[in-house]
């Protein structure tokens, strides 16, 4: 079934569907040896799934062979995550054909909307690192940017979450079970990676010493290739996933002699690689396996990018050129020394022109301050499983420290603080920053902090490195595929052009006088929190009135993220609305949803905090009139869609200074929903671009948690000063909230009253004075809604269109 040119669809809808009706049943008769009168639904969607991928071949096929004919420089944007949620109907609407696809199912007796909830959204991701890279390559596609994705195939994903009894429990996240329609095997396409060994030296004829790293411990890394389809399916990019695999799989000699679990040793112990995303790393081993997760999936990128340049040169001289890689946070930070040792070792470079070459290839995105975000290594573990990066590394941090000499007159703590190696640890985001030409923060708060705080010395060094992009989402799948009752009213108000130039929202300004379209706005968004009212109610058993306020705090569990804030104040209203049942004026559904590392013992226990609200609250009839708790397990991709659209009040409450941006904030804003956050990451600017008294802003700033903290923050003092945190923390301890395991919370109220690290308690007062503003807006619907027109129209910079163009043009040098 061949993709006409995307100019020429309009008016060829029938077509479509006949075609698409087909290529189905072809699919469920020919692929799958089934009768298609008798079925099961498992097949039908794997039969639409591989006739929506067949759509894309051709020009999948065409958009490479179009890179090599222009002789493109190609970017290649590496990930240790890549979020992308489930691919059937996103690969519709940015091919134009939800409705011919609808209508083609609908012929056989099928509902696609029905049909896509049988597809798993894809284990390759965690949280906003993950989603972010799915909304560069979907922009680079869409641009016509010659992008390729590259991550690691995980067979496990990170994991499935599951509450018992309020507590998060961890299951495998089997989504690979019923195969990935969308994956094409590259078997082809094969790397050998290699671990500890030792490194021989010898002497070149010139001089020069020649280093061979031997008695290795190899690995298979296999290709598995996903499409990625640009708006209008123009261009299609690729995403590269490695699985590993063992060098021999089977020993038939151990077999025979009876020893059935050594005969397949090796294939477990390799495969271990790419099972799960960011194994457990409280224990050595699961820090070994970490380690050789990065090592692998840099490895085996490095000599598929290497073996594509030498298919169509023969030197290195213009390798950057025509190579720009892409590292998306610290994970990927072994490329660098990972290229130095191809370039050294298996091309025959000497250093200084290796070095050139490797630091005008590689930029580097920081995403986090958090010190366990940034990553570092024990050096005896780095050089027993990497001896030759190792003193490859060595030499980097040689030749650092003596350029950080000369440029600081000698100041040893200086020199100290841009170490690549120090106290016997290996410092990635060190090795990051000097390996790349260019350092971008993802928000210019962040990129601020990076530049004045935490690697102030480096940007002494080398000013012009660190630059500011602002993340960015894409709007076809966050506004267009989760919300097209929304999409549709834009649409029929402005056009379409706004889907791949957000800027035209601008135009909905002009709307916002109008009160018939306003009706329809607030219809849309009515519709929206039936639909999750309904999801609600099908994951948790809850029935929640889509009347009220709906409030949705979702993402990671984290303490800097402060869904304990959240939850204080919750305690707070169910401790007050026993004594006052009209203490809260607005009645409300807040919702949660995020996972905890499965090793992070004080996340696990907000999370537990969080259920013993919600359990305390769905037994007291006279506190569920007011107020509901809501948590929705195993938050990904396909929840986001549901959330998101259909979510009045979205919030972003993290500590000021450790949001690097947030990508959430984004989402919730470009679908309407008003924003209640700190002054943190990317929320700064959309209150700059949205108009601060549109969203409800509150708390300390990026500088006054600084100088809170360096004056020595003392929450005993911040408790002492509001009877209300006395209280709520009393409470905790006295086991008011869980009289069914007792004493389960001390450990968190212990955290806030000795430390509070994240200055919770300092925020508390400032925080509720902002759900009382909340309170005040809603109870005028006219004026909530302007806002929420506004919010929208307002959000064009969000767009990742916009950050993808920032980096081909600042970064990447890359013509867009």
């Amino acid at each position: 079934m061949s993709l006409p040119d995307p100019t020429e669809w309009r008016g060829r809808r029938s077509i479509h569907i006949d075609a698409l009706r087909h290529a189905i049943l072809d699919h469920i008769t020919f692929t799958l040896a089934r009768d298609p009168t008798t079925a099961p639904e498992r097949d039908v969607f794997m039969a639409t799934a591989w006739s929506v991928r067949d759509l894309l071949a051709e020009r999948w096929a065409a958009t490479l062979a179009e890179h090599r004919r222009q002789d493109a420089k190609r970017v290649y944007y590496l990930s240790m995550e890549v979020l992308l949620g489930r691919s059937l109907v996103n690969a519709l609407v940015n091919l134009q054909l939800t409705g011919a696809a609808a209508e083609a199912l609908a012929q056989l007796g099928y509902a696609l909307e029905e049909l896509a909830e049988r597809e798993p959204d894809a284990g390759l991701g965690n949280g906003g690192l993950g989603r972010l890279a799915a909304c560069y390559l979907d922009a680079m596609a869409t641009l016509g940017l010659p992008g390729y994705g590259y991550s690691i195939r995980y067979e496990h994903g990170i994991f499935a979450q599951e509450i018992r009894g309020g507590h998060q429990i961890e299951q495998p996240d089997n989504w690979l079970r019923d195969l990935n329609p969308w994956e094409i095997a590259r078997p082809d396409c094969t790397y050998t990676v290699k671990f500890y060994g030792r490194v021989e030296t010898a002497s070149e004829p010139d001089g020069r010493a020649r280093f061979r790293w031997v008695d290795t411990r190899d690995v298979l890394a296999t290709a598995y290739d996903m499409p990625i389809p640009g708006y209008r399916g123009r261009h299609v990019n690729t995403l590269r996933l490695w699985a590993a695999r063992a060098t021999e799989e089977f020993d038939l000699e151990e077999f025979n002699r009876g020893d059935y679990l050594a005969a397949v040793l090796d294939k477990v112990e390799s495969e271990t690689i790419s099972k799960v995303l960011y194994p457990p790393d409280d224990t050595g081993q699961g820090k070994e396996l970490r380690l050789k997760q990065q090592y692998f999936f840099v490895s085996a990128t490095l000599q598929d990018i290497l073996r594509t340049y030498k298919q169509e040169r023969r030197t290195f001289a213009d390798f950057p050129d025509k190579v720009q890689i892409q590292l998306n946070d610290t994970h990927p930070a072994l490329a660098i020394p990972e290229l130095m040792r191809l370039l050294l070792d298996e091309e025959g470079l000497p250093w200084d022109e290796a070095w050139r070459l490797t630091r005008r290839t590689f930029a580097y995105t920081n995403h986090t301050v958090l010190p366990e975000a940034l990553e570092v290594w024990d050096l005896d573990l780095f050089g027993r499983l990497l001896p030759r990066h190792l003193q490859i590394v060595e030499e980097i941090d040689r030749r650092l420290r003596a350029r950080a000499q000369d440029a600081f007159g000698g100041d040893a703590a200086r020199v100290e603080r841009v170490a690549v190696l120090a106290n016997r640890q290996v410092r990635m985001a060190h090795l990051a920053i000097v390996g790349s030409h260019t350092v971008n923060g993802v928000a210019q708060l962040h990129t601020r902090i990076l530049r004045e705080r935490h690697f102030a010395d480096f940007a002494a060094l080398w000013p012009e490195k660190f630059v500011a992009i602002t993340n960015g989402i894409t709007p076809r799948r966050w506004l267009l595929q989760a919300n097209p009752a929304l999409a549709d009213l834009i649409t029929e108000r402005i056009g379409p052009g706004w889907v791949t130039d957000l800027d035209q929202l601008r135009l909905l300004e002009t709307a916002i006088d109008d009160a018939a379209f306003r009706a329809q706005w607030q219809a849309v968004r009515r519709g929206n929190k039936e639909r999750l009212a309904a999801r609600i109610a099908q994951l948790t058993g809850q029935r929640v009135d889509p009347t009220w306020l709906f409030d949705a705090q979702v993402k990671r569990i984290h303490e800097y993220k402060r869904q304990h804030l959240n939850a204080l104040r919750l305690a707070h209203l169910v401790l007050t609305l026993r004594d006052d049942p009209d203490a809260v004026p607005v009645p409300r559904v807040v919702i949660f949803a995020g996972k905890a590392a499965p090793t992070y013992r004080m996340a696990k226990l907000i999370i537990r905090f969080l259920h013993a609200l919600l359990f305390r609250i769905e037994e007291e009839p006279r506190l569920r009139e007011r107020l509901r708790v809501v948590f929705l397990p195993n938050y990904g991709v396909s929840l986001a869609e549901l959330i998101v659209p259909g979510t009045d009040l979205a919030e972003h409450i993290s500590t000021a200074g450790y949001e690097a941006s947030g990508t959430g904030n984004m989402k919730f804003a470009l679908n309407g929903a008003r924003t209640l956050g700190t002054w943190d990451g990317a929320t700064v600017e959309l209150a700059d671009a949205i108009g601060p008294e549109h969203l409800f802003l509150f708390g300390l700033t990026a500088e006054e948690v600084a100088a809170r903290k360096a004056a020595g923050y003392d929450p005993a003092a911040v408790i002492a000063a509001d009877p209300r945190i006395a209280r709520v923390l009393a409470a905790m301890e006295q086991d008011v909230f869980t009289p069914e395991e007792p004493g389960v919370l001390r450990p968190l109220v212990e955290n806030l009253r000795t430390s509070d690290p994240y200055l919770v308690l300092a925020d508390f007062a400032a925080y509720l004075e902002a759900q009382e503003a909340v309170d005040r807006a809603w109870l005028d619907p006219e004026g909530w809604t302007r806002a929420s027109l506004l919010s929208t129209a307002r959000c064009g910079f969000v767009s990742a269109d916009r950050a993808v163009r920032e980096y081909a043009r600042s970064v990447w040098k890359v013509p867009v």
